[in-house]
């Protein structure tokens, strides 16, 4: 098992409605992250910096492949569309990357 850990920043003006999607996350999302054996996903708000915080446990053996599945996922696809116009990711992002990825520096069972 491998945990992942990402940042990025909430646009202010989207907040309400990124909140009220993830309070009902699509059945078929929630399934494609399961079957790319995602566990454990949770994605926390800091404010006032509208910084989002997600962290997550990859129990497969394949994370690019798994990874590549969810991507060509259509229904994650559109909850994509949804979701992507509301951040914003952060300047100092990887090229490629939405989601910063974080150093995981400490966990205790």
């Amino acid at each position: 098992m491998q945990r992942y850990g990402g940042v990025i920043a909430l646009r202010p003006e989207h907040k309400a409605e990124y909140r009220r999607l993830h309070a009902e996350v699509w059945p078929k999302v929630l399934a494609t992250i399961s079957a790319c054996h995602i566990r454990n996903y949770t994605i926390f708000l800091r404010e006032p910096e509208d910084l989002l915080f997600s962290v997550y446990e990859y129990h497969g053996t394949d994370y690019t492949a798994d990874m590549a599945k969810m991507a060509a996922d259509p229904v994650t696809q559109d909850w994509w569309a949804l979701c992507m116009p509301m951040q914003a990711p952060l300047d100092t992002r990887g090229h490629g990357e939405w989601w910063a990825p974080m150093q995981e520096v400490f966990h205790h069972d």
